[in-house]
């Protein structure tokens, strides 16, 4: 229970951020609150042979300002905006994980919670004339520091990715498609976080290992969503392939594939008067 209560920060994340489908250009308002529930299925850690299935209250928080932006595309700021070319800063959190509930891990550190920050551009490829698809390019880069009492600079992680989106499906109006893939790499200091064992962990069936910068595997996502008038629904799988990873042969890499999904429901409690046009 407790490996699948600290887990359930980043499967949401994961999940709000998976089934964010983009609308086409239309007056929405400033800000919205709400909350609602998910169900979701994740692994301990990507590369762990355990997973975890659980039911988790889900808050709701929108909110588009001119800089500011608050979304299930994450919280960012807009330095740059044109037509073709994004630039932004990310945010994104991860929840800790605790040893003793993971075999693999049993004797070593926690994993602890952590904040990434960085820049991201989107560079668009292909858009519709109403804005309702669209082909892009994501670029982001972010570098990870624990959330302890002295916390610890963990690396960094880039994430190339394609990214399609398509709102309303033929013959399901209303509903929204969205595809991402791409690989993931990540410094020398971000895989020994996850990966490396130190030497006073060794043991018989888990010997040291040094973990090295490079690829991270693959990672490929569906996710479907639509917003009624009062609340909204999301759901997404998500493949993660990671054969030919720097970090493969770690002792602490006990499957090199799985798949993740979620979903889930909120209702909207309370919304601005305000209204501002929203694009992509």
């Amino acid at each position: 229970m407790r490996t699948i209560v600290k887990t359930t920060g980043a499967a949401l994340a994961t999940l709000l951020v998976a089934t964010s489908a983009v609308q086409a250009a239309e007056e929405r308002p400033l800000w919205e609150i709400g909350a609602g529930v998910a169900a979701l299925s994740f692994p301990a850690y990507r590369g762990s042979d355990q997973s975890n299935n659980f039911l988790m209250p889900v808050p709701h928080f929108s909110y588009h300002g001119d800089f500011l932006k608050a979304d299930r595309q994450g919280i960012r700021g807009s330095f740059f905006d044109s037509d073709r070319l994004d630039l932004t800063v990310s945010m994104a959190l991860s929840a800790p994980a605790s040893s003793e509930d993971i075999t693999a891990r049993k004797g070593m550190s926690d994993l602890k919670g952590s904040f990434e920050i960085g820049p991201q551009v989107d560079v668009t490829l292909w858009r519709s004339e109403n804005r309702a698809r669209f082909v892009k390019l994501l670029l982001p880069l972010r570098t990870a520091i624990t959330l302890e009492g002295s916390p610890k600079d963990i690396g960094w992680v880039f994430h190339p990715k394609l990214n399609m989106d398509i709102t309303d499906l033929p013959g399901m109006p209303g509903w929204n498609l969205g595809m991402l893939a791409g690989p993931l790499f990540g410094d020398k200091r971000q895989h020994a976080y996850y990966y490396s064992v130190d030497t006073q962990y060794a043991t018989p069936d888990r010997p040291a290992y040094e973990a090295k910068a490079g690829y991270a595997g693959m990672q490929y996502l569906v996710a479907f969503s639509k917003r009624f008038p009062k609340y909204w629904i999301g759901s997404f799988l998500r493949y993660d392939n990671m054969s030919g990873a720097t970090f493969e042969d770690s002792p602490l890499m006990r499957k090199k594939d799985y798949v993740a999904g979620g979903i889930a429901i909120t209702w909207i409690l309370g919304e601005s008067s305000t209204r501002v046009m929203v694009n992509d």
